[in-house]
Formats: structure tokens, C-alpha cells, sequence
């Protein structure tokens, strides 16, 4: 039997601990510092994910058999080099593989030498050359913070002018702190977005059903990104033609630059694509699971996730089969009011025992707390209610059911997860992120 921790306190997180714990080889989970769901099913302890030495110490007191990683900040700073150091198994990559995610124009260059499908892109140093370029160009463009800002660092601009607004905001204004030191510029993409996540043990992949994320904060894809609004899976639009493509083109020449590099790449790789009109374009690549993608992903694998995390640590992903739930999963985030800029904490969550009752159902926690014996709300994304359905129109509408059980002051949600799909053929917004 097997103890493992997992590191990390959102949606993905407490997905990847349900998941885990359905596996008979684990007798208990540790999540540092986890979230009121987490706490459901393992005992939550309060270290910040980049507080490494902590961790190690925790890892070995507890005798920890796997550490788990969710958030890509740890993962960013050498949680993975770290451990391994110390004799310890962990699932992610290294600091290096993660640049991928970290130094966005690390993956541009890398991108660039693969022959790799992307947006067309320059990058920026300084503010003044970036300046004059966007003030050169008369198309959208998209400004990008080159560093981690939690996924809210890409900024669309319809207007070259508010594009001008927008390298003021990420490069003078420093929104994003240091991870605005360097900025990607890029075209703006038209199409459908695409989520597709692997497995990579270094030399084999394991590619996972696509998903579609939401970033926007409103309907019709409006607004400011956010982590993600919701999202659904598996995607109509992605056929087997269009997965072979994405794996023959994206995926497996991006991992084999990072092997020209010598850099050995073991972990989740997620990309976020978009199926243009020219067939899929790259618009970045993250270093671990998804979040929200991975709750409604998570709730159609069948199987022991353990197993496929040992697989890929061992280099034998080629071995690895996994099932899936025919049905359609469909997770809908509901957030705190003001999100994704300030927002309170602190309020009351109710109508989670009723959600609980629901089979095919879960609501899993994001930026959650307990407080005394009530659930309160202790981040801008809050849940990630996600159901299973009979087919997508069913999925979305159990979804929907459930968030509408589920009660607290400032309480938002897009009505709109998975309406593109359900939409058919019809014309779907268009952005790049």
C-alpha cells in the first residue's frame, strides 16, 4: 500500500485526489495545502506549494511513496530536481522541462526550431520596441506576459491601440510582476480552441481524449481571461485525423527538441490549441494538468491513475491502455464575484450535501476553506461542478442543475460551457490565449 501527496490546493488538485484515491494500492493522501474537498478524502496540511524544503521534510516524515504535482509555480522552481535529490519519487518535470510553461518565449524559440504550427510572434525586453512594433501593426494582436501569472496574462486586443494599453499595463504597470519582464506578441488566431493533454515519460506519449476550455469570464467569450471558466469533454470537432495530426505535427516534435536539448521531459504536457481554418496552431503549452480540464477528464478515465503515473516514471507509457466513460463530462467553474480582479473571501457555501447526493456528480472544490463546520469561499475560482450525461446536451444541463443547488453571496457562473459544441456548426468566437 502506498502514501502519496499531492501538492496543491484547486480544482485540478482535488479531480487528481478523487481520482487517486479510487486506486486499492493507496492506503492514504496527504495534500499540502488542499482545500475543503480535499479534506474529504485526505488529511490536508498547511505548506504553500513553493515551500520546498518543507515539503521534503514532510515527504520523509511521513514516509511519502509518490508526490503528486498540480500547480506549475513548484514545478517552475525545481520542486522535481529537488526531490529527486533527496532519493524521492515525484511525477513532473524538472525545472528545466518546465520553461515550456514558465518562459513563454523559451517555447516560442522551441517552437520555432521543431517547425511547429503557431501563431506568428515577436519578443520583447524592452518597452519601447514593443511599443513601436504593436503601434506599427493594424490587426489584432496578443499580448502575452512571457512569465507564470496564473493564467491571466494574455490580454486579446482587437485594436492595435488597446494593444498599446495593454504592453502598458503588463510592461510599466508590472500587473503581472516579473512575469511581465519579457513579452510575447502575437497575431491573433481564429478558430476553436483545444485542449490536449499527455502523458510523456521522456521518450513515449500517452495523448488523453481533447477537452475545451473557457477562459473568458463572460458569455460568448467576452471579457478578461481567466484560469478557466469551465470546460467539457470529449470535443465533436477533434476526429482521429485531427488527433493524428495534432500528435504527429505538435506534440511529439516538441517533445524531441527538448531531447535535442537534452532536456528530458516526464510529466503532464498540455497544449492549448487552436483549430484554425489552416488546421491546429499551437498557443502555449503547460507543464502539468489543466485546471478545469482535468476535473470533467478525470470523471471519463476509468482505471488506476497510479498505474499510468508509474508507467510514465518508468518509462513504459507504450504499455499503458486507458478506458474511458462513453458519456460526456461537463464542468461549469462558479467563481467569486469580481473575479478575476478583487473579490472577498470568507462567504458561507450552501447546498454542497445536496450536490453530494447527485450520482455522476461532483462538485469538486477549488478556492475553498472550513470554517468552524462550515464550507466558505477562500479564492476567485471557487468550484468546478462537473457531470456526467447521457450525451453533451445532458451533461451540460445535469451541470447547471447541480450549480443551481449551490449558494453563496456573489456567486457567478458562464451559462455557456459547451454551447460551441451544442451549437453544431455554427460560426464560434474567435481569440487566441
Amino acid at each position: 500500500m502506498m502514501k502519496l501527496l499531492v501538492i496543491g490546493g484547486g480544482g485540478r488538485e482535488h479531480a487528481l485526489t478523487w481520482k487517486l484515491a479510487q486506486s486499492d494500492r493507496v492506503s492514504k493522501i496527504f495534500c499540502t495545502p488542499g482545500n475543503a474537498g480535499t479534506g474529504q478524502l485526505a488529511e490536508n496540511i498547511a505548506v504553500a506549494p513553493t515551500e520546498l524544503d518543507r515539503l521534503v521534510d514532510l515527504a520523509r516524515q511521513q514516509h511519502i511513496d509518490l508526490t503528486v504535482v498540480g500547480p506549475e509555480a513548484p514545478l517552475a522552481i525545481g520542486i522535481v530536481d529537488r526531490f529527486q535529490a533527496e532519493g524521492l519519487r515525484i511525477f513532473g518535470p524538472t525545472a528545466q522541462a518546465a520553461r515550456i510553461e514558465a518562459d513563454k518565449a523559451y517555447a516560442k524559440q522551441l517552437m520555432r526550431e521543431q517547425a511547429v504550427p503557431t501563431a506568428e510572434a515577436r519578443i520583447f525586453t524592452e518597452y519601447q520596441a514593443a511599443r513601436a512594433y504593436v503601434a506599427s501593426r493594424d490587426q489584432a494582436v496578443v499580448i502575452k506576459a512571457a512569465g507564470l501569472a496564473e493564467g491571466k496574462g494574455v490580454i486579446v486586443c482587437d485594436d492595435p491601440a488597446d494593444g498599446l494599453l495593454a504592453l502598458e499595463r503588463v510592461m510599466k504597470d508590472r500587473a503581472f510582476g516579473d512575469a511581465g519582464n519579457t513579452v510575447v506578441v502575437e497575431e491573433k488566431l481564429t478558430g476553436q480552441e483545444l485542449s490536449i493533454l499527455a502523458f510523456v515519460d521522456g521518450r513515449s506519449l500517452y495523448v488523453l481524449e481533447a477537452s475545451q476550455d473557457h477562459k473568458p469570464i463572460g458569455e460568448g467569450d467576452t471579457g478578461p481571461n481567466t484560469g478557466g471558466m469551465g470546460a467539457y469533454t470529449p470535443v465533436p470537432i477533434v476526429t482521429d485525423a485531427v488527433m493524428a495530426q495534432i500528435e504527429r505535427e505538435i506534440l511529439v516534435p516538441v517533445v524531441d527538441g527538448l531531447t535535442r536539448r537534452d532536456v528530458l521531459y516526464r510529466g503532464v504536457l498540455y497544449a492549448g490549441l487552436m483549430l484554425t481554418m489552416a488546421g491546429p496552431k499551437v498557443l502555449e503549452f503547460n507543464c502539468r494538468f489543466g485546471d478545469p480540464e482535468a476535473q470533467p477528464i478525470l470523471m471519463r478515465v476509468r482505471g488506476n491513475l497510479v498505474e499510468v503515473i508509474e508507467h510514465a516514471l518508468a518509462g513504459t507509457l507504450d504499455q499503458v491502455e486507458l478506458d474511458y466513460d462513453p458519456r460526456p463530462a461537463v464542468c461549469v467553474v462558479m467563481a467569486s464575484g469580481g473575479y478575476p480582479g478583487k473579490y472577498e473571501k470568507g462567504k458561507v457555501i450552501e447546498g454542497l450535501d445536496r450536490v453530494a447526493e447527485l450520482s455522476d456528480v461532483v462538485a469538486f472544490h477549488a478556492g475553498t476553506a472550513r470554517r468552524d463546520r462550515q464550507v466558505v469561499t477562500n479564492g476567485g475560482r471557487v468550484l468546478g461542478v462537473t457531470a456526467l450525461g447521457t450525451d453533451l446536451a445532458d451533461a451540460q444541463k445535469r451541470a447547471y442543475e447541480a450549480v443551481d443547488m449551490i449558494r453563496f453571496e456573489g456567486a457567478y457562473c458562464r451559462r455557456d460551457i459547451a454551447a460551441k459544441a451544442l451549437a453544431g456548426s455554427s460560426p464560434a468566437p474567435s481569440r487566441s490565449a
